[in-house]
């Protein structure tokens, strides 16, 4: 049973806004995209997803799931009520933290900063001068060693973007990530990250507006963190928050559904997942969802970009998969 989930984050008036250079998609384009999907694909729910794999009822051959991660404030002002217009259900995952914490996530102030500096070599200049700084009392690499590790382009980003991100995210300790994130962050976007935070994500009552509107809503972790590297009892401490969360926004927790910050899973935590009811859960890993062969916690996903943002567009390869 073949299944497109597509994958979505910032989505606003980009040329418009105070940060053009997000990573986003253009509010118009957003709309062009949804009426090509109208046109060879039937939009489906997530509640239409978990009746197939229960067995309960068939998907149409071209079925598309709608999925929007990160909470944003986009998702309610710009997306919801295009959904609504288009008569098209979607699936949003707000990290709890961000909604009952104000907190601004380190992938958040990532890509501010990035999109407040254009000379990307100022960046990676302030990340190595940090590491230099702070080698010897952290056990630290050099950057040239990060940079062999890291700088490597991907499909959508350069090697040195790449370097910045990966650096941030993953590369080094999460105290001095933290560190030269919030410097960074401080230097070039904001010194007020709870106001900043209040500017990016939806708050309880827009999310509570959403869910009594038809729209479902699923876990993110409650701090958006790699829980593949988290121990079992961490583990549990990061879903379970984000289940209370859930009930706190109207959401069932049986049959309820999740999305891996970064994509990042592992073996505990799917068996975690399965002991507390989880029905459906999605990865960054780019294909088809085949629900026959498909285990339902790491349903794949593609990218907004891997499909037309014109609904005039001939079919793509992946269209023509499904």
């Amino acid at each position: 049973m073949p299944l497109t989930v597509v994958m979505y984050h910032y989505v606003r008036r980009l040329a418009e806004s105070r940060y053009p250079e997000i990573k986003g998609l253009e509010r118009e384009l957003f709309i062009e995209q949804l009426r090509y999907l109208k046109r060879f694909y039937t939009p489906v729910s997530g509640s239409d997803v978990i009746e197939a794999l229960k067995g309960s009822t068939a998907l149409p051959s071209n079925a598309v799931l709608l999925t929007f991660d990160d909470g944003y404030l986009d998702h309610f002002t710009t997306v919801f009520p295009l959904l609504l217009r288009e008569k098209m259900s979607g699936i949003f995952f707000p990290p709890a933290s961000c909604v009952l914490d104000g907190k601004l996530l380190d992938v958040n102030k990532i890509h501010y900063t990035l999109a407040s500096v254009p000379d990307k070599s100022k960046l990676v200049a302030a990340i190595d001068s940090a590491v230099l700084e702070l080698q010897t009392e952290y056990d630290l690499d050099t950057p040239v060693t990060y940079k062999a590790r890291y700088a490597i382009a991907s499909r959508f980003d350069t090697a040195e973007v790449i370097y910045i991100k990966r650096m941030l995210q993953v590369g080094l300790p999460l105290h001095v990530r933290e560190m030269i994130a919030d410097r960074l962050f401080a230097q070039f976007v904001s010194i007020d990250q709870r106001a900043f935070a209040r500017e990016v994500y939806m708050d309880l009552d827009q999310i509570r507006c959403m869910v009594h509107s038809g729209m479902m809503v699923g876990s993110h972790g409650f701090n958006h963190v790699w829980l593949d590297q988290l121990g079992p009892q961490e583990q549990e401490k990061e879903i379970d928050g984000s289940l209370a969360f859930l009930q706190q926004v109207g959401v069932p927790t049986q049959d309820w559904i999740m999305c891996y910050p970064y994509g990042a899973w592992s073996q505990s935590l799917v068996s975690l997942l399965r002991a507390r009811g989880c029905a459906m859960g999605f990865t960054t890993e780019v294909s088809l969802a085949n629900l026959d062969a498909c285990d339902p916690l790491l349903l794949p996903r593609l990218d907004t970009n891997d499909l037309p943002k014109s609904a005039s567009a001939t079919p793509t390869e992946w269209t023509l998969r499904q």
